[in-house]
């Protein structure tokens, strides 16, 4: 009924639906009102064949690029190509996009060295697919070529250097793009954010060129990856201040997750402690990441009984289910404090279907620290079980027996290691 409906129509209704298809989480539904449109046309003598357009076939070719569906995307190239939009640049540019999201790399840089005509779009399109796809240089090449670069083509290089750890050269492009009086957006800043992590004073630069240009109180998303940044940098006492300077309105709980990772980064557990309360405080649900970060800071200062507190209450408050990395703080923490035997019981508990052998290899490492020799045959006979190939379990086991002077089990487990051919990546020096 509703295609018929529609067939009475212009092509504007069914463009429409299409486009909202194509960018939704249903994008194969608009596949699907294409084909019931052609079929009732195809039925309905009354009607003759749709005269699609331009759009009809941008909106599609992006459902595929959405879907990440190369071989329908192919077959509308070549429909496409028969019916003439092959200059078409909103056609053609659709099916750069196409590609480059498929990560058919070869077919969107024909398609592209093809066209008749490029607009910003067109170029920007390919540099960013490109840079998603770890191709920065052949990107850098396409940038410098490009006639009029806007602030998406600045942004997609920076990202691109960011995402392949070129942080010097990311800096150096916003340094280039600020000069050249290109104004940055806040995608820009947040992908500019991971390239300065570990360097203070251009994080300290760029937090006064975001408070300079009224980012940060625009966007709660900038402020956040300043706090992460200053603690990244290890100034977690920039990142506190910046932090307890935003209005507690604009806070959310990406916000408080962030300074309280910084203090867990830190090893400043109490300060972590409080600042979760806080945030429970102001009636903020705690998801599993700032619920690991808590963890990890308890872990790291030895706040053993609040630990296992905040993790029973992830469970029974905050319906949380942890993964492994929350009960590998939980075993790393039980561990640190010498509380093997609960360690190891917490280490049988976990599901079979997450549990790994780092878990085991964390309480292997307690055991050595702490010279648990029953435990330690017992936690390496559990690692052997998932991993036998991994030589550093043998030589902690054997340093286990060594510090007890059990020199025959020592000879006896390198024995061991040599008759199973385990590898051991041997230690370097700078020196």
């Amino acid at each position: 009924m509703v295609v018929n409906g529609l067939l009475n129509h212009s092509m504007l209704v069914l463009n429409t639906l299409l486009r909202c298809y194509s960018f939704s989480d249903f994008a194969c539904k608009a596949f699907l009102l294409y084909k019931q449109f052609l079929n009732a046309s195809n039925q309905s003598p009354s009607f003759s064949r749709p005269s699609f357009d331009s759009f009809t076939y941008t909106f599609l070719l992006n459902a595929s690029a959405g879907l990440c569906y190369p071989v329908m995307g192919t077959q509308l190239h070549c429909l496409t190509t028969k019916l003439g939009f092959q200059c078409h640049v909103y056609v053609q540019t659709a099916l750069v996009n196409m590609y480059v999201s498929c990560g058919v790399l070869s077919e969107a840089t024909q398609v592209f060295d093809e066209m008749p005509q490029r607009n910003s779009v067109t170029w920007n399109v390919m540099i960013t697919g490109l840079t998603k796809w770890g191709e920065v240089e052949t990107a850098r090449s396409l940038f410098d070529k490009m006639p009029d670069r806007n602030v998406v083509s600045w942004t997609g290089i920076i990202d691109g250097y960011t995402r392949m750890n070129r942080h010097g050269e990311a800096v150096a492009l916003f340094r280039e793009m600020v000069v050249s009086d290109i104004k940055p957006t806040e995608i820009t800043m947040l992908a500019i954010f991971p390239a300065v992590r570990g360097d203070l004073k251009i994080c300290q630069s760029i937090h006064g060129y975001v408070e300079k240009s009224g980012f940060d109180e625009c966007d709660i998303r900038i402020s956040n990856s300043l706090i992460d940044t200053y603690a990244k940098c290890g100034c977690i006492m920039s990142a506190s201040r910046f932090f307890e300077e935003i209005n507690d309105e604009r806070k959310n709980l990406v916000s408080w997750t962030s300074i309280i990772s910084g203090f867990a980064m830190h090893g400043m557990g109490k300060e972590a402690v409080e600042c979760f309360q806080r945030m429970e405080k102001m009636g903020l649900k705690p998801n599993r990441v700032a619920l690991l970060s808590l963890l990890n800071a308890c872990s790291h200062a030895g706040l053993v009984e609040l630990g296992l507190n905040f993790f029973n209450k992830m469970v029974d408050e905050y319906q949380v289910s942890p993964d492994i990395k929350h009960y590998g703080c939980l075993v790393d923490m039980l561990g640190r404090a010498g509380r093997l035997e609960e360690a190891e019981k917490k280490a049988l508990e976990i599901p079979n279907e997450i549990v790994n052998d780092v878990i085991w290899r964390t309480l292997l490492g307690a055991c050595s620290f702490h010279g648990a020799i029953e435990m330690g045959e017992r936690v390496t006979r559990k690692i052997m079980e998932i991993e036998k190939g991994y030589g550093v379990d043998y030589v902690l086991m054997s340093n286990i027996f060594a510090s007890a002077g059990k020199f025959d089990d020592v000879e006896r487990l390198r024995g061991l290691l040599e008759e199973r051919n385990v590898f051991k990546l041997p230690g370097q020096s700078l020196l």
